[in-house]
């Protein structure tokens, strides 16, 4: 009889079926496991990461896990099994564009596809991915707003392709299982407080260069407002994609007016060649692939979420950018980390 492979964990034998976590020491990951820790509701969390979570764990059980190794399904179905998973959540995405495009497609892509491999071997009861708005593409003929049936046209962007590549991946769970409950939330730009990623430091510059010619409106949503959508999705069974958007939208030119920012209009054929030697070198925030989020429409409807869901957004566009805003402020002037 072939022994089991130990999985470098901490694990135990749950009393009751478990929540389980990829990509726990992510931003998003992190800050929903401190708030699963703290809900007296829950009674097993199991973290799953490349890294152990940069805070103490009071009562989830960490695992050691690599996704894009080849026996990465293997070894997450037997955490899965051995934990009792009842909600699994796949947040194990890139928040911010690699330098690495192999790295990037073998652990979103490739990585997924162990992900769902594992789920389906441990019959987990509930799949929920954590995705973004961003999968829509940002395109000229993007209607105004984005309902979850229109397709995924965000592959001409890299960053974005393999994560069309993960929505694929359950939506193919999803009709060979149809007995589990399989969700994806698509947030859009999160901003807040302590949310940091490739728009935040794009926005977060004293002058922040445009497109000329283009003012697109924007959306975003409160980090606060996405961490109660995934709560909600953990205790409530709501199978399907959802927008998890903040309410209302505003053009670029309003958001930099607002924060204070000095807006640096710059042609669009200048923009790219500084957008692509910026990537280059390694100081720029997004690859010029990426570069028609700033120009064309891509904000999403949360109307599905609303009424099928119950979810409604506490924070609106406009005060989730002076949040972020604020914090910026107070980080200037070293009041803040």
């Amino acid at each position: 009889m072939a022994k089991k492979k130990k999985i470098n964990g901490e694990a135990g034998d749950p009393a009751s079926p478990s929540i389980v976590m990829t990509g726990a020491a992510s931003f998003l990951g992190s800050k929903l496991l401190k708030r699963l820790e703290e809900d007296r509701s829950v009674e097993h969390v199991v973290a799953v990461d490349l890294y152990k979570p940069a805070f103490p764990l009071k009562k989830a059980r960490f695992y050691k896990l690599d996704l894009t190794q080849p026996t990465a399904d293997a070894d997450l179905a037997q955490i899965l099994t051995n934990e009792r998973c009842d909600t699994f959540l796949h947040l194990a995405l890139l928040t911010n564009p690699s330098h690495s495009s192999s790295y990037a497609h073998e652990l979103e892509a490739i990585g997924t596809m162990y992900v769902v491999s594992a789920c389906e071997e441990a019959r987990v009861r509930k799949a929920v991915l954590g995705s973004t708005t961003m999968v829509y593409g940002a395109t000229p003929h993007n209607p105004n707003y984005l309902t979850e049936e229109m397709p995924l046209n965000g592959a001409k962007a890299r960053f974005i392709r393999d994560k069309v590549a993960a929505e694929h991946e359950f939506a193919g769970f999803a009709k060979r299982n149809p007995d589990t409950v399989v969700t994806v939330l698509r947030p859009a730009m999160i901003l807040g407080p302590t949310a940091r990623n490739f728009w935040t430091r794009f926005f977060g510059r004293p002058a922040v260069p445009t497109i000329m010619g283009y003012d697109p409106l924007m959306q975003c949503v409160h980090e606060d407002d996405v961490l109660d959508a995934f709560r909600k999705v953990i205790a409530e069974d709501h199978p399907g994609a959802f927008n998890i958007v903040g309410k209302g939208v505003m053009p670029i030119s309003t958001i930099l007016g607002i924060s204070g920012k000095v807006n640096l209009p710059v042609p669009g054929p200048m923009f790219r060649l500084m957008a692509r030697a910026a990537w280059a070198s390694g100081v720029g925030e997004m690859p010029p692939n990426m570069l028609d989020y700033l120009r064309f429409l891509w904000v999403a409807d949360g109307e599905k979420a609303a009424t099928r869901m119950g979810f409604v957004p506490a924070h609106t566009t406009r005060e989730t950018w002076l949040s972020f805003m604020g914090m910026q402020r107070l980080r200037a002037v070293h009041l803040v980390e």
